[in-house]
């Protein structure tokens, strides 16, 4: 069996338990940590996976903590096997590969993933799209080297692109390209769909056992509430894109996955211009102007994943009437406003105990 990290603190890092809860998110995340003040002992289990690391916190004191932490990351490093684009042997590559020739059966777990991916694509009118991997090629952000694309390297990427092209057969459970050439890519579900699986584990355990699951901390899902604190939630500090020693607000969650999507880590300069890994499937190209940053509060880590990339690319607006459609979804924009070391908040679909901007009152938890 393989064997996390396990640590009682952060992945990597020697740390006692009061930085972990410290309110002041440190300048290394990526987008999130946890505020909650420590009162409790957490059993922190980390591994690097899907190009970056996956974290299981839970109570130390759960009957298998380690081994149910490990049994959840074991899930992660399969499902990594599965979903990955880099290895010409995984079910998603040979989808790739073979999918134009005929139907090919899909394992369930993935299958309906896909179809969920399409399903968001559909409501989110395209700006999501799971069949977008020919152009993160084009881009060279899959395999680099990163370059903006000719006009008609970026027209035959674009000709290859569209969940219209995908054909699923439920009741045979099977996929099949209506087009050659077609890449699907999961990086902006599948991260979310390993951290619901892990937290699936979780849920299943004998023992009753809450958990905050990371992905990279642009994806969590929030199991239960903290512990010793029946019915409360788990807080989660909103990183401050222009400035990291400052966060903008507390998430509170339980029972719900967040997901954070934005261009400041992954990108590259030309011409003057800065181009993002957020492609939009609709332009075949990154935004010029979009946000800082975009976080979702949904259902699932999947689905929070998803449409945190999808309202990045549709913008304020179209979120809002997203969400005015779709109970249960959360949403904060953090747009440039007149402070250059503080965004402007816009949020949507968010009660006084889903978020608390920094300055603002604690959240009165149920």
């Amino acid at each position: 069996m393989r064997r996390p990290r396990v640590e009682d603190g952060p992945a990597g890092r020697s740390v006692s338990r009061r930085d972990l809860f410290r309110r002041r998110a440190r300048p290394e995340t990526a987008a999130e940590d946890i505020v909650r003040p420590s009162g409790y002992d957490l059993l922190n289990a980390s591994r690097p996976a899907m190009g970056s690391y996956f974290e299981v916190r839970l109570p130390a004191r759960v009957p298998g903590a380690a081994e149910l932490a490990t049994r959840a990351l074991d899930l992660v490093d399969d499902l990594e096997s599965q979903l990955t684009v880099y290895r010409d042997d995984s079910e998603v590559a040979r989808i790739n590969a073979e999918a134009h020739l005929g139907p090919i059966p899909v394992e369930p777990g993935l299958f309906n993933l896909l179809e969920r991916a399409v399903a968001l694509g559909r409501d989110t009118g395209g700006a999501y799209d799971v069949t977008s991997g020919a152009l993160s090629l084009a881009w060279g952000f899959t395999r680099g080297p990163r370059r903006v694309p000719d006009p008609a390297s970026l027209a035959e990427a674009r000709a290859r692109t569209g969940s219209q092209y995908l054909r699923l057969d439920r009741a045979n459970r099977t996929i099949a390209f209506d087009r050659p050439g077609l890449v699907i890519n999961l990086g902006s579900i599948g991260k979310g769909y390993a951290i619901d699986r892990a937290a699936g584990v979780v849920r299943d355990h004998w023992f009753p056992t809450p958990a905050l699951i990371h992905g990279g901390r642009s994806s969590l899902y929030a199991l239960g509430s903290p512990p010793d604190e029946f019915g409360g939630r788990w807080g989660v500090a909103v990183r401050n894109p222009l400035d990291p020693e400052a966060p903008v607000g507390t998430v509170r969650l339980r029972n719900r996955g967040m997901g954070t999507s934005g261009a400041a880590f992954q990108r590259f300069e030309e011409g003057g211009r800065v181009f993002g890994h957020l492609i939009d499937p609709r332009t075949g190209e990154p935004p010029e102007d979009g946000p800082l940053a975009v976080s979702v509060l949904a259902p699932t880590a999947a689905e929070a994943d998803a449409l945190s990339t999808a309202f990045y690319l549709l913008g304020a607006d179209a979120a809002a009437s997203y969400v005015a459609e779709h109970p249960g979804i959360g949403v904060l924009f953090l747009v440039r406003g007149d402070d250059p070391a503080r965004p402007d908040l816009l949020t949507w679909g968010l009660s006084d105990a889903d978020f608390v901007p920094i300055g603002g009152p604690e959240p009165i938890l149920p």
